[in-house]
């Protein structure tokens, strides 16, 4: 399976930044998207199994074969459904599937989340692809949902079908030119035992690699070794304190490869790029973005050392909004690995590594990604040995081999050219086709909802048994790689003041008196303060700014355009919903009712027990209803997920949990669950944390140095038209080492 061709993706991607429009034009092809994935689910005996299945989409319509039906004409899909509207898809990360490891994909429908079904794919990559094929069939739903034509009334909900073993029927279509992009490669390369990864291009171009909120760390150049550089956190350097250095480097090969190849634990990969260990071996998987290895390694490099060495470690990995991958590294103790005779158990240095694809120009046939390794060096452990040149020292400890992994897998690309090139995706124009419906069809019998036709149906699964992947040698296959390149764009920074379109000038501003508004937790009074809220203005976050559709500049933010009023910090068994309608709320006071506008922001954190951290924003005049404020405030969730975004800084705190946490914007209505509940004189959205498996991974760390952090959010809506920019911070605040046990509890 490969990528799409450059002029057929970002035909696909456009749509994104175009609020739907495309969809409303017959003259654009509708693109589909087919491949090879893995059908995931348990069978009517309570077994599980893992399928191998053709997957193919197209437009809002997707249907489940069991062979390639360009292949084998006339062959039925065994399932089918639609694309609505309200299709949530989360990535669950990697799974040990018949001795190989898979990348799956949960579906689910975010009004009812029995509606559930799940596919996995053989890369990350392909999972990527999938991801952004179906966020573009959600977007045509959207689109349809929002235009109310006849095709909103054929795909209404009331027309699904149960598919308890029927076969739906195949329909004859013949409207539009379409665009075929296979997903990933065919079942002979899927199949082919070979160790080597695919690699392929893509031109989805995304915001620059620079962070959305200014960071403190001040990164100067001491070495270049093996081609790589390497650098040294002086902004904070202070006698007896740790070290942070980092070594960069850039690597001939997309950010997928580069990612599945460091996560690999096969030896012999290992051994071509990787000086510090001689065996890797997986301990405990924790979830599918979590893991625990154990290691080796012997004394014949590192001289310094007089014996074998073992050492065992959790690896947790992220990928944000933007295709970049975030892997924190922590030496660990576990029962299952006790110390060894023979071997002396020593740690490894806290580190993270960051991998983040680079622009590329459109004609370009590879792919190139900046890969970071980020180590905290104890001065205690005389690892800074280098400062005072004693290089040659330097080179036998654990550090300087961690390091040297940048240079290797450098190296290691570079000697494996295969591994950055593949030939370009066929892309096949067809104006008919014997598959399923998707113009229009010939009446208005549908099929389910996607999640409804890929659930594990115990009756139909049973008679879709494989019969067609058995053949693969002790059911082990070796799976190829799918990827795609991110391009990095220059910031221009500059200052910006807020313009204030949003509220309405002809009516007098009210005084906001700050004594009026409490929450459960105080405001600080000043820096040594703890366990409190403060405003810390947007000067520390970057924006859009008024040219960024033209040459993606950005600028810094100005004073938010809504007043953080109150912070309430609640505790209780169960998520904490519609927080503005209890009646002890703030906004039911007799103070809250009379501001003009009100926004609520409610962060729901899971926990034992769940916490919510609620925001109170208002404003001291009425929204405009023509603005874009207005337009959020009294639109379609649609509309607000597409916007609805936030930008995250750690300002003070362990320096791994910055670089897990980040500093990049983030769309909160397609990163996780978010319920808006519009009334009277505010908007309240509860941002359900918990239902993204990796959110819930970064806030479970986060929690445990909450009491040590200082946090920094902003809350903006996202421009994404010329008359929107430049952007606006709706609102901030600052979060200064909060304790777990302050939280109040919420009383039902």
């Amino acid at each position: 399976m490969s990528s799409p061709s450059p002029s057929s993706k970002m035909a696909a991607s456009e749509g994104s930044d175009r609020e739907g429009s495309e969809f409303g034009s017959e003259d654009k092809g509708m693109i589909e998207y087919f491949g090879l994935v893995f059908h995931l689910g348990v069978n009517s005996i309570g077994h599980e199994f893992c399928h191998l299945r053709f997957l193919l989409l197209r437009g809002r319509h997707v249907e489940m074969y069991k062979r390639d039906p360009h292949e084998n004409p006339g062959i039925k899909p065994i399932r089918k459904g639609v694309i609505g509207h309200t299709l949530m898809v989360e990535e669950l990360g990697r799974k040990r599937v018949n001795q190989q490891d898979v990348y799956v994909l949960r579906f689910y429908n975010r009004l009812d989340e029995t509606k559930k079904g799940e596919i996995a794919c053989a890369t990350a990559g392909e999972a990527r692809r999938w991801i952004e094929a179906f966020d573009q069939a959600k977007q045509q739903a959207e689109y349809d949902l929002s235009r109310g034509s006849s095709t909103r009334r054929k795909l209404n909900s009331g027309n699904e079908l149960n598919l308890e073993g029927h076969r739906p029927r195949v329909r004859r279509y013949a409207h539009g030119l379409r665009k075929l992009i296979r997903i990933g490669k065919g079942l002979e390369t899927l199949l082919h035992q070979s160790s080597d990864l695919g690699d392929f291009r893509s031109e989805r171009y995304f915001e620059g690699d620079a962070g959305d909120a200014i960071e403190a760390h001040e990164w100067k150049c001491v070495r270049t070794v093996n081609g790589i550089r390497i650098f040294e956190d002086v902004a904070d350097s202070k006698i007896g304190k740790d070290v942070l250095v980092k070594a960069v480097g850039v690597v001939d090969a997309s950010v997928d490869t580069v990612f599945e190849v460091f996560l690999s634990l096969d030896r012999h990969r290992r051994y071509e790029w990787d000086m510090l260990t001689s065996h890797l071996e997986l301990v405990d998987s924790i979830n599918g973005h979590y893991d625990v290895v154990y290691g080796t390694c012997g004394p014949n490099h590192l001289a310094r050392w007089q014996s074998k060495r073992d050492f065992v470690f959790s690896r947790q990995w992220f990928r944000g909004q933007d295709g970049a991958y975030t892997i924190l590294q922590f030496p660990v103790v576990h029962k299952k690995q006790p110390p060894k005779s023979g071997y002396h158990r020593t740690q490894i240095n806290h580190s993270t590594w960051e991998m983040r694809g680079l622009n590329l120009s459109p004609a370009s046939n590879a792919a190139r990604c900046l890969v970071t390794l980020i180590l905290e060096l104890p001065t205690s452990s005389g690892c800074c040995m280098w400062k005072k040149n004693h290089w040659s020292d330097f080179e036998k400890t654990v550090s300087y081999a961690l390091l040297s992994q940048v240079a290797g897998l450098k190296e290691y690309f570079g000697a494996n050219p295969a591994l950055r090139f593949d030939s370009p995706t066929t892309v096949v124009n067809s104006k008919v086709s014997t598959s399923s419906a998707s113009g229009e069809f010939e009446d208005e019998e549908v099929g389910d909802e996607f999640y409804d036709a890929i659930a594990a149906d115990p009756s139909s699964e049973d008679e879709d048994s494989d019969d067609d992947v058995e053949d693969a040698q002790d059911g082990k296959m070796k799976l190829k790689n799918v990827s795609w390149a991110i391009a990095s764009l220059a910031l221009k920074r500059s200052s910006v003041t807020v313009a204030n379109k949003e509220l309405d000038d002809h009516i007098p501003p009210i005084s906001m008196d700050a004594s009026q508004y409490h929450g459960s937790m105080s405001q600080g009074k000043d820096l040594t303060d703890t366990n409190c809220w403060s405003c810390p203005g947007g000067q520390g976050f970057m924006i859009r700014g008024k040219t960024y559709l033209k040459d993606n500049s950005k600028i810094t933010g100005g004073d938010p355009l809504l007043k953080l009023l109150a912070v309430d910090w609640f505790k209780a068994d169960n998520r904490i919903d519609n927080v503005a309608l209890h009646p002890k709320c703030f906004v039911q006071s007799k103070a809250g009712k009379k501001l003009p506008f009100m926004l609520i922001i409610n962060l729901e954190v899971p926990a034992k027990p769940n916490y919510s951290l609620v925001l109170y924003y208002g404003a001291d005049r009425p929204v405009r209803k023509e603005s874009l404020l207005g337009r959020f405030v009294d639109g379609t969730d649609i509309f607000r997920n597409a916007r609805l975004k936030l930008i995250p800084s750690i300002v003070e705190g362990y320096w791994m949990v910055k670089r897990a946490v980040g500093t990049k914007a983030c769309l909160l209505g397609k990163a996780v669950t978010c319920k808006y509940l519009r009334q009277d004189n505010f908007l309240e959205i509860d941002v359900d944390i918990g239902s993204s498996s990796v959110a819930r991974s970064i806030i479970g760390l986060v929690l445990g140095y909450i009491t040590s952090i200082v946090v920094d959010l902003a809350i903006l809506i996202e421009a994404k038209k010329e008359d929107e920019l430049p952007e606006y911070i709706l609102g901030t605040v600052q979060l200064n080492r909060v304790k777990l046990d302050s939280a109040v509890p919420f009383e039902v």
